[in-house]
């Protein structure tokens, strides 16, 4: 029981819309004119409009919730999930609140009965209203802080870098020299990660990497995504110049964690993006990645214990960097493109859906 007064529903017996309960007249009028407002990751505020004769009468709501599921849908989430919900009656617009059947970023579809519970525990029912669809938000702030929080507990000491590196296959960069004016154009981010990621499909960016080696402070020579490396100073995207802010921690069913983090140049565009939607990071002192003067220069230390992928919101000059091959393999099971992250690690979720 949640503190609206919501409970997975016991099996109750609605009258179908038109039928008159067992031995008795039909004493409510149907729900009509459903409003969904105040939408958020993991909740909504609800009302419709009913006959005033009733509205001393009723004692309880029926919410039929159904998720409208799709091809892309999770298909590891959990199927247990209550979408049937009883409510005592309450002053409308009343909120609809629970981590364990909204998930951010999802379609619903909403319908609702009114009922009397009788003195003998059965329960006098309207029809049903008609049907509604909405679509929960991203996550906010604040659930990003949480996710902010679970990963600093993992991301370990910090170790220096000095580059960050784009891999990839040698025609994408032949394509980006040729039709590109030599620039690394920013692109959509996909859906990898948490699913109420407020930069998925929203937020346009170059991803690059940075974690290094322990035994050699090098990048590592395998790369799921090609054999080809583009390697830039860390100084051209990460400077006193430069936002940091943290997106996203997830996994996907490995013991391997992700951080994914942005840099955007002050005032930029994709800054603006950032600035309403995700936590800032302050650039010397964080545990992920920093950037801070020692003896007069810039030095640049990354999390050890975290896969960080950094997605830098501006487009980026070939020709401030090196291209060339690497000579490992390419370990396509690394990759983190559409990656769905894993809703049952209870080391990168938070309670407000996956």
């Amino acid at each position: 029981m949640n503190r609206e007064g919501l409970a997975p529903q016991s099996p109750v017996r609605p009258v179908p819309t038109g039928a008159k309960p067992e031995g008795s007249m039909e004493l409510l009028s149907t729900p009509h004119s459903i409003e969904i407002n105040n939408i958020t990751c993991d909740s909504f505020r609800i009302s419709w409009a009913m006959e005033d004769s009733d509205l001393e009468r009723v004692t309880h709501y029926f919410i039929d919730l159904n998720k409208k599921e799709n091809k892309n849908s999770n298909k590891f989430k959990h199927r247990d999930v209550p979408t049937k919900l009883v409510a005592k009656a309450v002053p409308l617009p009343m909120t609809v609140r629970g981590h364990w059947f909204l998930s951010p970023r999802t379609e619903y579809s909403v319908a609702v009965q009114t009922a009397v519970k009788q003195s003998d525990g059965e329960y006098q029912v309207s029809g049903w209203s008609e049907t509604v669809e909405f679509c929960t938000g991203d996550y906010a702030k604040e659930h990003l802080a949480q996710l902010q929080e679970k990963a600093e507990q993992i991301a370990g000491r910090m170790l220096r870098f000095s580059v960050f590196y784009r891999n990839h296959h040698k025609e994408y960069f032949q394509h980006a020299r040729t039709h590109c004016g030599n620039m690394l154009q920013p692109y959509l981010k996909d859906n990898s990660g948490s699913h109420g990621s407020p930069t998925s499909g929203m937020l346009h960016g170059v991803f690059f990497s940075c974690n290094t080696e322990f035994n050699t402070g090098q990048p590592p020579q395998d790369s799921p995504y090609g054999r080809w490396r583009f390697q830039i100073p860390a100084q051209r995207l990460f400077n006193p110049s430069t936002n940091l802010y943290f997106a996203d921690f997830y996994c996907m069913y490995t013991a391997y964690h992700y951080a994914i983090l942005v840099l955007a140049p002050k005032g930029s565009l994709g800054d603006r993006f950032c600035r309403d939607r995700l936590p800032l990071l302050d650039i010397a002192c964080n545990k992920f990645l920093t950037c801070s003067v020692e003896d007069g220069e810039l030095v640049f230390r990354h999390a050890q214990d975290l896969i960080l992928e950094i997605i830098y919101t501006e487009p980026v000059d070939l020709s401030l960097g090196t291209l060339g091959e690497i000579s490992g393999h390419q370990l396509m099971s690394l990759s983190t493109a559409d990656a769905k992250k894993d809703p049952s690690c209870k080391t990168c979720n938070i309670s407000v859906g996956r």
